[in-house]
């Protein structure tokens, strides 16, 4: 059997396509291209860079394993600053000439008799390719919210993730409507410049207290950068301390009751105000949501400037808000800070895998994947950051070099000729997924609140299990969980059983 290198398009050039484009090149294959619908790489960093931006992961950790950057200026890195860093990262290790960027992506289709994709752009050029991988990650399709009046407002209306810097926010009257880490932040930033700020709140979140502003010690960065091997060790111990993070959101404990204590703790000592605090106080557990971490929040709202409304919105006028009370709310800048549609993923790209089967139609009941990466029908194509990927425990940048070294091997056989297409089976995936059910049962995510980690079939999109069982699941390929068809034209095999004489998954 006679290999050849694969042609590869990735969709994406943010945190998993900077993390896949990598790990390809460095295995040898040299003929991949990436597709990057926005102006730079980053992805989310790119496309979010509201007033007051910050990651809730601390810097040291977030970040790749293979770009080790020591001199970060903060414990908890803005959002420029990581964003550079993905620039940089992009820059240093050479990626740029792989990288099409302001190049959006709205169709990938399998040829079944080719065993081909075509990818196709929005200014019609096409991209023929042995394998796609779809790192589109999943928090960059803005979602607006369907309230009346909205387009009919006087002034900016501005979503977080679409921020205009030019935006004049000094001396006006805001309103941010929305909560979690991004509405509790933009309000804690804006509070400072604004005449006067209101937060227009459905569902209030706990906030855990951190000085997110907090410099990195003085030091720290000549260190580290002078003793690599020091760094490293630092990185690497920060990894196996994020197991505990694991352990409180997986399973019930006594660090995640001390860590839950500690949320209403945060929130009992810094809001004095009986009538405020209930108001701020949520009707679920603490950590159920994605949870919020703030040094400033607590203080921002009870300013004499800003206020909580607690009101359903009735509509939007072209001078304000009109909350179900009547009352109308004269403003002069609306912020909506209403997250993202975080389960469509590569969607609403046009993708359509074998025997026409669409991802719509794949995904009529939500999103599913093998492992986070392989969706059945969908022979030669990858997900990285896909479905069930998001964690509260294990960082992105890890997740998705997992990944892309789990495809990969994948590409390797590819190249040596040992096969011509792969297609996870549906029972492999409905085997993970019956397995993400049931691990679901005691985390913290499902313990009775509504929230953007919950898919339209209702299931919970989320990493409910260790690190460590990522790293058995993305170790290796397991051929029996995969259609793997032989670079003979008259060959299919699946790992385990006989080979048969198929030509299709």
């Amino acid at each position: 059997m006679t290999g050849r290198d694969p042609r590869v398009v990735i969709i994406g050039a943010g945190v998993a396509g900077i993390s896949t484009a990598h790990v390809l090149r460095e295995r040898g294959f040299g003929n991949i291209t990436v597709l990057e619908k926005g102006s730079d790489v980053g992805g989310v960093w790119h496309w979010n860079h509201y007033p007051g931006l910050t990651c809730d992961v601390p810097s040291q950790i977030y970040q790749f394993g293979f770009a080790p950057k020591p001199d970060w200026n903060h414990v908890w890195a803005d959002g420029p600053a990581i964003q550079r860093y993905h620039r940089d990262v992009v820059d240093k290790l050479g990626l740029t000439p792989l990288i099409q960027l302001n190049t959006e992506v709205v169709a990938a289709e399998w040829d079944d008799a080719a065993q081909t994709w075509t990818v196709t752009t929005a200014a019609g050029d096409t991209h023929v390719a042995d394998f796609v991988v779809c790192a589109t990650g999943v928090l960059h399709h803005p979602a607006i919210p369907d309230i009346p009046g909205l387009d009919d407002f006087d002034g900016p209306v501005v979503h977080t993730a679409r921020w205009d810097d030019d935006l004049v926010t000094d001396g006006k009257r805001i309103a941010v409507i929305g909560t979690g880490s991004t509405g509790v932040q933009v309000v804690s930033a804006l509070q400072r410049v604004a005449a006067s700020i209101e937060h227009y709140v459905r569902s209030p979140q706990w906030v855990l207290w951190a000085p997110m502003s907090m410099p990195q010690l003085p030091g720290t960065a000549a260190l580290l950068g002078r003793y690599p091997g020091l760094h490293k060790r630092m990185f690497d111990s920060l990894l196996w301390g994020s197991q505990i993070l694991a352990d409180i959101c997986t399973r019930p404990s006594w660090r995640r009751s001390l860590v839950q204590n500690y949320a209403r703790l945060s929130l009992r000592l810094q809001v004095r105000d009986p009538e405020l605090r209930d108001k701020l106080t949520p009707d679920y557990e603490p950590l159920c949501k994605r949870q919020v971490i703030s040094g400033r929040y607590y203080p921002a709202i009870q300013a004499d400037n800003a206020a909580l409304i607690t009101e359903d919105i009735a509509e939007v006028t072209p001078t304000g808000i009109r909350t179900a009370d009547g009352a109308l709310h004269q403003t002069d800048i609306i912020v909506l800070a209403t997250g993202f549609r975080a389960h469509d993923y590569m969607r609403p790209m046009r993708v359509i895998g074998r025997d026409g089967l669409s991802i719509d139609d794949a995904w009529g009941k939500g999103p599913r994947a093998y492992a986070m990466t392989a969706i059945p029908g969908f022979p030669n194509l990858f997900t990285v950051l896909g479905p069930n990927s998001p964690s509260g425990s294990i960082h992105l940048q890890y997740s998705s070099e997992l990944t892309a070294k789990y495809i990969a091997a994948w590409l390797e056989r590819f190249r040596a000729g040992e096969l011509s297409q792969v297609e996870v089976t549906e029972e492999a995936t409905s085997r993970f997924n019956d397995e993400v059910a049931v691990a679901m049962g005691p985390t913290v995510w499902n313990t009775g609140c509504n929230s953007w980690y919950f898919t339209e079939g209702n299931t919970i999109d989320l990493w409910p299990f260790r690190r460590d069982k990522m790293i058995e699941m993305l170790g290796r390929p397991i051929d029996a969980d995969y259609h793997v068809v032989l670079s003979q034209p008259q060959a299919t095999k699946n790992s385990g059983a006989a080979i048969t004489t198929s030509t299709s998954a």
